[in-house]
């Protein structure tokens, strides 16, 4: 009985550990997230103060510029939405009317088909309804109109990224002077490696949603959306959070289309604008764009998601995944750790996965199968 003690009791000091740290990571979440925004931006622009570093400019210079590119193409970027959604505000008056018109329109429908007339689902839909759109001009302010709290982390991300950039080397050094000698060589390496995750991530994230941006506000202005550039805009932005965030991207125009469409043929067309465009980014943007760059298993880039999204918010479903990419370079290439990288890596898989090559053994497989059937039935 003895020899189990030691073992249970790492064990209930690990869990305190982790019980510990995810307490003062949630009480802190305010001063981390920023933080943690700020080292992925300092990544993400990394190459620009880089490349203007090594054409003879000054490091503090270097990584000027590559802010006050960054907060202009950003500034930009929200100017344009501000006035987009402007416009939809304005509107939603008229809006609103076409929405409640709808539902008495469904209940119609539904009282026809069924004979039931009960007005209860209605009422409950109207009441819905203007409460959303009544709603959207203070959700508007709110969103655009930031508190004293929100602005000084805003105005506090461009020192973060700052620092970072600026003293990069000092941070490389330090961590390479608290390692074993033995130990430097693996420590650059994991460095390294997590620059170039990190940096790639990043850099092609943003490209793709960019071009989402495009793909999307062009497919529902086919479609006959109703301010296609912004909804657009909005629902490639989701697309920052894998996996979740195509679903909830699409179905805020879904949802708007179905409220305020003059018939089912906008909501059918909207669902197939985002089934071509959710296959054009899953096979042919996001390979060749991001590329295979974290190599993590789905499984946990969504458990990931669910505890960044339960002790950040939306902010942690922003960033776990990065870091958790991060975290897997660190027990790649430490041998202790190497269960724990092959556990969140994609290795072990391959044969149950769905690709062009299983296909196809799946096919010969069938083919196999029915000729034996066949067979069996011609002897017969």
């Amino acid at each position: 009985m003895s020899n189990k003690y030691p073992f249970l009791m790492r064990y209930v000091f690990f869990l305190l550990a982790v019980i510990a740290t995810i307490y003062a990571v949630t009480v802190a979440k305010n001063f981390l997230y920023p933080v943690a925004f700020g080292i992925l931006l300092a990544y993400l622009l990394f190459p620009i103060a880089n490349f203007l570093e090594k054409h003879y400019f000054p490091r503090i210079l270097s990584i000027l510029i590559s802010i006050i590119l960054a907060i202009a193409v950003l500034g930009g970027g929200i100017y344009f939405i501000y006035t987009q959604v402007g416009r939809l505000v304005s509107d939603f008056p008229a809006l609103k009317k076409q929405a409640l018109q709808n539902i008495e329109l469904l209940q119609h429908t539904i009282g026809n088909a069924f004979g039931v007339e009960d007005k209860s689902l209605e009422t409950l839909l109207k009441n819905w309804v203007t409460g959303f759109f009544e709603s959207g001009s203070m959700l508007f302010n709110t969103i655009f109109s930031a508190t004293t709290g929100t602005l000084v982390k805003i105005g506090l991300m461009p020192v973060y990224i700052f620092l970072f950039l600026y003293y990069r080397t000092k941070f490389a050094y330090f961590i390479l002077k608290i390692v074993p000698e033995e130990k430097e060589f693996v420590t650059v390496h994991i460095l390294r490696d997590i620059s170039t995750v990190a940096t790639r991530y990043m850099g092609g994230v943003i490209i793709v949603v960019s071009i989402l941006c495009v793909l999307n506000s062009f497919g529902l202005y086919i479609a006959g959306m109703h301010y296609p550039i912004i909804f657009g805009v909005i629902s490639a932005l989701f697309n920052f959070i894998p996996y979740f965030g195509t679903l909830m991207g699409g179905a805020v125009p879904l949802l708007f289309a179905l409220l305020t469409g003059n018939s089912l043929a906008l909501p059918i067309r909207v669902i197939l604008v985002f089934v071509v465009i959710q296959f054009i980014e899953n096979n042919i943007l996001t390979p060749n764009i991001v590329g295979g760059s974290l190599k993590i298993n789905p499984f946990f880039i969504i458990f990931s998601l669910i505890v960044g999204a339960t002790i950040w918010g939306i902010p942690g479903m922003l960033v776990i995944v990065p870091f958790l990419a991060m975290a897997k370079i660190i027990f790649k290439n430490i041998e202790a750790l190497h269960p724990y990288s092959y556990l969140l890596g994609t290795r072990g898989t391959r044969r149950h996965a769905i690709n062009i090559q299983n296909i196809k053994i799946s096919f010969g497989h069938l083919k196999a199968f029915y000729r034996k059937i066949k067979r069996g039935l011609t002897r017969n």
